[in-house]
């Protein structure tokens, strides 16, 4: 069971587990064992999402979903098939929390009237000591 932090509850059944070999530390372990995690959510399927909610996730995480509609998150970090799934299990909580949160709104800004007197006032410095430069008999 997943709890995000806006109240949305996850249940098991709505998440299924693949297995494979690792490429992680382990030495011969890896060649033997299935200690890789993969975690897939269907999105379609599970009805705790909202479909703004769900869009917003499609768009956001577009690149850990697959033509399925499944969101996928893997964990090969730890030698334990244990450790790998809850591993995978809170980057799946972390990725749908982050996913969810509503962003504010930009606020349009402008800069100052002294920011632009400033800016105009250094263009005009740098100006003249370029002119200051030149030759004094050249036109």
């Amino acid at each position: 069971m997943i709890q995000l932090g806006n109240g949305i509850v996850i249940e098991e059944r709505w998440l299924s587990f693949a297995f494979s070999r690792s490429s992680g530390p382990g030495g011969q372990n890896v060649n033997k064992v299935n200690t890789r995690v993969t975690v897939l959510l269907d999105l379609e399927a599970c009805p705790v999402f909202t479909n703004s909610q769900k869009s917003r996730i499609r768009r956001r995480l577009s690149t850990r979903i697959d033509g399925r509609d499944q969101l996928m998150v893997s964990s090969q970090k730890f030698r334990t098939q244990r450790a790998n799934r809850n591993a995978a299990l809170d980057r799946l909580t972390e990725l749908l929390n982050e996913a969810l949160k509503k962003r504010a709104p930009r606020k349009k800004t402008r800069p100052s009237r002294s920011a632009i007197e400033r800016r105009l006032q250094d263009k005009k410095h740098r100006g003249q000591i370029k002119q200051s430069r030149s030759y004094p008999g050249k036109e």
